[in-house]
């Protein structure tokens, strides 16, 4: 909801912005005059070139920041799983303007036709030492339109590249960001320099421009990045194909430490690139090496290319690069509610380091936490590697957190009226499979007593 938020309030900032500056009347009335001159139709789309053109890149802009991945951003947004998704939609948004922007620019053919050049307004004045440029900043800009597009289509069909190659791809998003800020730049009329509209633009240009030079540096999360070695690998379960992958990670002193429920951007394989995975050991849970290094746990479940075979490629020793921690999923609320957690398959993960932290002996100073009723979904509850561990841990925890467990394989799959029997007004903190999260959000929206934490990660 955060993300929703804050695009509605972006594009209100530059559309109150470029009103700051239109014309009083807009000049649109009457759309035809009396001469038969479509007057008030150039001058309509005149101004959907220019607001769609602000849209756009003022979105780029966003994307650009966002994808610095700030704490500043963490923390308004409610977490970083909320930091991404704001980003794809900016992107999305940006595109889409962008479509209405080349849209309107290419209507002239067939109003020509229509009602000829009678009334078609002469080009606005831009910036005097650019007025030389505007044929090259176009075809500039229809070029990188075009290549922003197709970027989209593919992040949109993901499923048509793997990872890797896409990531590679989106690398290229600050190159055209910076040619679109050209192409904005040298075509955007000299009177929308004036104040506030100038100021707000110059200023997203200037901060979208550093961000992406920032970013094709390579320099993205660089203050937060800390060389670590893999301490143990360990297989949970009967076989290795299809099993989650323990890894317990050794830290330098680098490590500021974490919150219980926090994740973690991991490469294991510089080729590959970093991956989101949540760090599922409680602080200082599993104490430290020989040598002084805090260790830190990762359950890796095999959903993609890449992670069916870490089980193969991570050894003892090797190096790996941790950027973080990221995230406010601490699974904590209000004592006036129901504290109800909700874990599928490896969704547990996160579960596993807030439950550790009720441990004996590692509760948090002062009150005691909240009680906590805690929903468990498994396709086969028998062979299940994970719910072992989750049973102890509820049942050690200080209070004990009741465990219901929902084994798929005897027809049991958990619904949203499932949680209706639950006392009072509800927190629930949800991790897990998109359906089921997106199930709850929809039964929680119709509910005022209920209040869904999840973190909807995805990285494209």
């Amino acid at each position: 909801m955060r993300s929703k938020v804050a695009l509605g309030i972006w594009l209100l900032g530059i559309s109150l912005a470029w009103m700051a500056v239109a014309p009083a009347d807009l000049g649109v009335s009457p759309l035809v005059d009396a001469q038969g001159a479509a007057v008030g139709w150039w001058q309509l789309r005149q101004h959907v070139i220019y607001v769609s053109g602000l849209w756009s890149i003022g979105l780029m802009a966003l994307v650009m920041l966002l994808a610095l991945r700030l704490p500043l951003f963490d923390r308004l947004l409610g977490g970083m799983d909320q930091v991404y998704r704001l980003h794809k939609w900016a992107g999305i948004g940006a595109a889409l303007t962008a479509i209405v922007h080349w849209g309107a620019k290419e209507s002239s053919g067939w109003m020509k036709a229509l009602w000829g050049r009678a009334g078609r307004p002469e080009h606005d004045a831009v910036l005097p030492w650019l007025t030389d440029a505007r044929g090259f900043a176009k075809d500039l800009g229809e070029w990188a339109f075009y290549l922003l597009l197709a970027m989209v289509v593919l992040t949109l069909i993901s499923r048509l590249l793997p990872y890797k190659h896409w990531r590679i791809l989106h690398r290229a998003m600050p190159v055209l960001f910076l040619a679109l800020v050209f192409h904005a730049v040298a075509l955007m009329p000299l009177t929308f320099w004036a104040l506030p509209l100038g100021l707000l633009m110059g200023a997203l240009l200037a901060l979208g421009s550093l961000a992406a030079v920032w970013s094709l540096a390579g320099w993205v999360g660089r203050s937060r990045s800390h060389v670590g070695r893999i301490h143990a690998v360990t297989v949970l379960g009967d076989t290795p194909t299809g099993a989650p992958v323990e890894v317990i990670c050794a830290m330098p002193p680098s490590w500021p430490g974490h919150r219980a429920g926090q994740f973690v951007f991991v490469r294991f394989d510089a080729a590959e690139g970093a991956h989101p995975f949540t760090i599922a050991s409680a602080p200082h849970a599993l104490g430290n090496t020989p040598e002084g290094e805090p260790l830190l746990r990762l359950v890796i479940k095999p959903l993609g290319d890449y992670t069916r075979t870490v089980h193969r490629r991570l050894h003892a020793g090797q190096r790996v690069d941790i950027e973080g921690p990221y995230g406010c999923f601490h699974g904590k609320g209000s004592r006036r509610r129901q504290q109800v957690w909700v874990a599928a398959g490896v969704g547990v993960t996160p579960f596993f380091a807030l439950l550790e932290a009720r441990q004996p002996g590692r509760s948090s100073k002062g009150r005691d936490p909240a009680a906590v009723h805690m929903h468990y979904c498994t396709r086969d509850a028998r062979r299940d590697p994970l719910l072992p561990r989750l049973q102890a841990l509820c049942a050690q925890a200080q209070p004990p957190v009741p465990l219901t467990v929902h084994n798929e394989a005897e027809g049991q799959r958990l619904t949203p009226q499932d949680l209706q029997a639950e006392p009072g007004p509800l927190d629930i903190w949800f991790c897990g499979p998109q359906g089921l999260g997106d199930a709850l959000h929809e039964h929680a929206r119709g509910l005022s007593r209920w209040r869904l934490h999840r973190e909807s990660f995805a990285m494209r």
